[in-house]
């Protein structure tokens, strides 16, 4: 609608200036937006306050001529008006909301989605948690962000992998290793001094008594750099092997696993440097080897290879971007967590180091979440007396209540996660409150089909006797669909889902209590029958975007509660 309206009047623009009327030296794209009060009409533009200036005309006089060479060859508009100070506001015809409908049912699971990517191939990056523990509920909130938006870029025809970077190789897999082997002797009987820097999380115990219980005492008589050694593979394999547990309940699946060992062991970090000091980059002082970032608006330039010559973690994250590069994608998007906001900017000056533009990559920086109980912080698990982790929250909550609560805020601002809430069977409970909308058309459509008032083919039906304020109000939440699809994508903002499934989730349960969908009186006229049929169909359409939106965020429609 946006483009019709854009089309529209940018022709009334240039027909205003061919003939005079209104005269400026640079086109000015019109910009809609929908008013906040539905009485100033569907969609509004400030075009002409915006040319004013230009024309050398007040902005209600550029609005006037605007309005008058306007031609509604599709008739989708039923008036257009112009208030306050030059806005011009437009009114869609009920005949173009009813079209919605027909849409809907036509396009069905795929509503909504539309060619916005070409096939572009994207590159989202996120979780990417270290394999030295269990998931915290961060990592909850960037599965959920990450791929809710993949879910969202597919839906605008984009070409879209998800992809895990598993940081598996340096000093803390060292730690790591040494930490359940120091626990390993202790499970064994034989006291050991603790590493200083070691995780001492129950979760390493667990580890550690797995081993006695699968191995017994097969390790006990290695050196300790021999025990360390292999016990950091197999604690790494089981707290990988955890990660994906914890993240496929959630209904989180990774096309790649991507392991950073292999980009040492291979020479990929080497080649990127070397890449860079082609580029003229990278320099030498004090013995490291440095990359100028301040080129590129960094406040500071980075070390690529300490005094020691081991690279720093920078350098293998440049080698792990590049390979990214090296596979063609289009545009690579990363999800972080606030700890990692002081990382941006030097992220992004490889990337245009390397010879790419800053706008291939595209960094999302989340803030933390907050548990709350009972209006109480909570702060520690009461099993571990440890953080919470991911995988006690879904099984609290479950797994829909998690992703919905996740995804409600903007990534820029910090969650409150109320636990209670998340539970609750209430309108109160946003994720209830969407879900149950959807399992009460269900049953409607069952009350139906039970009245004999199966769903009627859409040629048959009236959709002119739809002229209730809540059933057009309907109509118009339906046919924005498409639009949160695009603004969440352009954006890159998927908690815009949750909004739009709320808006209309409400708007239905205002139409259920003042419109009775099914009149099952046997006395009832041919009139009532026949209203009875498009109100079936406009229910089955919010059921079906409601099943559309759910799918998006990755949460189920139930079809009873």
């Amino acid at each position: 609608m946006k483009e019709n309206l854009a089309e529209l009047v940018t022709d009334a623009i240039s027909q205003a200036k061919k003939v005079g009327e209104i005269s400026f030296s640079y086109d000015v794209k019109p910009f809609f937006e929908h008013p906040k009060d539905k009485t100033h009409g569907d969609w509004a533009t400030n075009v002409a306050m915006v040319l004013a200036s230009q024309a050398n005309l007040s902005p209600r006089k550029v609005a006037d001529f605007i309005v008058k060479h306007l031609n509604d060859k599709q008739h989708f508009l039923s008036k257009v008006e112009i208030a306050g100070p030059g806005f011009i506001n437009f009114y869609l015809s009920d005949k173009w909301f009813r079209g919605v409908l027909k849409e809907i049912k036509e396009k069905s699971e795929k509503f909504g989605y539309f060619d916005m990517g070409y096939g572009k191939k994207v590159l989202i990056e996120f979780v990417s948690a270290n394999p030295v523990g269990p998931l915290h509920v961060g990592h909850g909130r960037w599965a959920a962000v990450g791929d809710a938006l993949a879910n969202l870029m597919t839906a605008a025809g984009y070409n879209v992998a998800r992809e895990f970077y598993i940081n598996d190789y340096g000093n803390q897999m060292r730690i790591f290793g040494d930490s359940v082997a120091a626990r390993y002797v202790e499970f064994l009987g034989e006291e050991v001094a603790f590493p200083e820097d070691g995780y001492r999380g129950e979760y390493i115990k667990e580890i550690a008594q797995e081993i006695v219980e699968k191995e017994g005492d097969k390790h006990f008589a290695l050196s300790s750099s021999e025990r360390s050694k292999i016990f950091r593979k197999i604690a790494y394999r089981q707290v990988l092997a955890h990660i994906k547990k914890v993240l496929l309940t959630m209904g989180v699946k990774f096309d790649v696993w991507f392991s950073e060992t292999p980009l040492h062991d291979s020479g990929a970090i080497d080649e990127a440097i070397s890449e860079l000091r082609k580029q003229g980059y990278v320099y030498k002082e004090n013995g490291a080897l440095w990359l100028r970032t301040t080129d590129f608006e960094d406040d500071k330039d980075r070390v690529l290879v300490r005094e020691n010559g081991k690279p720093t973690y920078f350098a293998a994250d440049i080698a792990y971007h590049k390979n990214k590069l090296n596979r063609d994608f289009d545009k690579l998007i990363d999800i972080w967590g606030a700890d990692h906001h002081g990382y941006v900017k030097r992220v992004e000056a490889a990337i245009q180091a390397l010879g790419y533009p800053k706008e291939k990559l595209e960094i999302i920086i989340g803030q933390l979440v907050n548990l709350w109980r009972g209006g109480e912080l909570v702060r520690m698990s009461k099993r571990t007396g440890e953080m919470v982790t991911l995988e006690e929250l879904l099984q609290e909550v479950g797994s829909d209540a998690a992703r919905y609560f996740f995804l409600m805020r903007s990534t820029n601002t910090a969650l409150d996660f109320d636990i209670e809430l998340a539970k609750s069977q209430s309108s109160d409970n946003p994720v209830y409150y969407v879900q149950y909308a959807h399992a009460r058309i269900c049953n409607i459509l069952k009350f139906a089909e039970e009245k004999s008032f199966s769903l009627p083919n859409i040629e048959d039906v009236n959709f002119n006797l739809l002229c209730e304020e809540s059933e057009l109000d309907l109509m118009r939440k339906l046919m924005e669909f498409e639009e949160v699809i695009e603004v969440s994508v352009r954006k890159l903002i998927p908690f815009r889902l949750t909004k739009y499934a709320e808006e209309l989730a409400s708007l239905f349960h205002v139409f259920y209590t003042k419109c009775r969908v099914i009149n099952d009186d046997s006395a009832c006229q041919q009139a009532d029958v026949e209203l009875s049929k498009a109100r079936l169909i406009l229910v089955d359409c919010v059921r079906q975007v409601l099943n559309n939106v759910l799918n998006l965020m990755g949460i189920s429609a139930p079809k009873k509660m």
